[in-house]
């Protein structure tokens, strides 16, 4: 096989609670994934004589503090062999943003190099190595909507399509996961998400009433312009609107284009806005 091209797409939380601090420093969450299969990142693979690595983003480590790196260093220790490969990546999804996209690179990467190199490895094995990686990457190995349970990992799929437009905004802030995870207070309230989605679709009453993000709190206090913004698409009449992830990215769905484009305009140009629309 002689290359190999994948569009790593991004996601958001809907609604994100952490529940309890684990044994082993890791938190117990309750999520629901969703994909958003237009904002996304390309990777390209080709087998090299040696490994080589680049990156469009040039404020992103080209060793193994990139995801990608990462990965193929974790299936060459797996495997027991040197992956010889060159990886190119197209950035597109904002980093450290709560969108998922290292996360992802990384999924695309085992499953690309998996097989290129024809390792072999079962979802189940990718699995197990992609939780390694990360708590988000396990998601991206299939990236379908799911409830996400445990650290993220164990992953129930639901019939869920948002068929309304959702306008994505990042402020360019970056926020440490780490440092989130280190400073919030656990709940330990079981979300149930099961009662949001009627029939394949969104309920948006029962969003609006019970569905939150618990970074929501920490990030706002410490970035208060994060928190400007939920304010900015509910005035400017999201049907929902949540922060994703541990930040900084806020997005809100909408009930047609053109009222998420006219948001879309409120906001500072120096601003990354996405408009994802829904593809019946």
């Amino acid at each position: 096989m002689k290359y190999i091209e994948i569009k790593a797409p991004a996601k958001i939380n809907i609604g994100l609670s952490v529940l309890s601090k684990r044994a082993d420093g890791y938190h117990n969450l309750s999520t629901l994934f969703y994909p958003i299969t237009d904002l996304y990142d390309i990777l390209t693979f080709q087998p090299a004589d040696q490994f080589n690595f680049s990156c469009s983003d040039k404020s992103l480590p080209l060793d193994s503090g990139n995801l990608v790196v990462k990965a193929k260093e974790l299936l060459e220790k797996k495997m027991d062999k040197r992956i010889s490969a060159r990886i190119e990546l197209k950035k597109k999804i904002p980093s450290q943003a709560g969108l998922g996209g290292g996360s992802s690179d990384a999924a695309a990467t085992l499953i690309s190099l998996n097989e290129m190199f024809r390792l072999g490895l079962k979802h189940e094995d990718l699995l197990g190595i992609a939780l390694e990686l990360g708590s988000d990457v396990p998601f991206f190995l299939r990236a379908l909507p799911a409830l996400g349970s445990s650290r993220g990992e164990i992953l129930e799929l639901v019939d869920l399509t948002i068929t309304e437009p959702v306008l994505i905004v990042n402020p360019g802030i970056n926020i440490s996961t780490k440092e989130a995870f280190r400073k919030i207070i656990p709940a330990d309230v079981k979300a149930d998400y099961s009662p949001l989605i009627k029939e394949g679709r969104l309920d948006f009453n029962f969003m609006r009433r019970n569905i939150r993000n618990d970074f929501e709190k920490y990030v706002f206090e410490l970035f208060p312009e994060i928190g400007e913004i939920k304010d900015m698409l509910n005035h400017a009449g999201a049907l929902f609107s949540l922060m994703s992830g541990s930040g900084s990215t806020v997005y809100g769905i909408f009930e047609d284009v053109e009222s998420a484009k006219k948001a879309e305009m409120e906001f500072p140009k120096n601003y990354f806005c996405f408009l994802s629309t829904p593809h019946h």
